[in-house]
């Protein structure tokens, strides 16, 4: 009679260590112009009365950032932040205005503390509209009358 002999092998020892690993991201303030709808005046005969019309800009900055948002005199020859102007064909020109108000009373400039407009970032896109109005003045040659204007946003 042959004793069969069983021996058990050692139990696998399942062992663990830990550790912790960090992660970091820093956020720095940031301002971004996120839209800049066109301001059309659409189509118009002589310039007899105000023609008015609105924009909008979509400014997005850092939650707690101060900004301002400031609009340049645009790209017209001879234009100021109170009058700026289009110029169309054969450098004729037509004269307009950009106002932070619906009255259009307070011009839309570049100098800080006078004549932009003023925010705090909260992450999301937060949204300016830009009255224009293109005041009565001799009617130039028919024609499509543009201007550039540039938006800055100090923060």
């Amino acid at each position: 009679m042959s004793t069969a002999m069983i021996i058990a092998e050692p139990a696998a020892m399942a062992a663990t260590a830990t550790g912790n690993m960090t992660v970091t991201i820093t956020i720095q303030a940031q301002c971004l112009v996120q839209t800049a709808g066109t301001l059309n005046f659409g189509t118009n005969g002589v310039i007899t009365s105000n023609i008015d019309q609105t924009s909008t800009i979509g400014i997005q900055c850092t939650s707690g950032a101060t900004y301002n948002v400031g609009l340049s005199a645009g790209a017209g020859a001879g234009a100021t932040t109170a009058v700026r102007v289009m110029t169309g064909p054969g450098a004729a020109t037509i004269n307009y205005g950009l106002y932070r108000d619906s009255a259009r009373s307070q011009s839309w400039g570049v100098t800080i503390g006078t004549d932009t407009e003023t925010g705090t970032g909260n992450g999301s896109v937060q949204n300016y509209t830009v009255y224009g109005r293109v005041p009565p003045q001799t009617t130039p040659a028919a024609g499509t009358y543009t201007d550039t204007v540039a938006i800055t946003v100090t923060y």
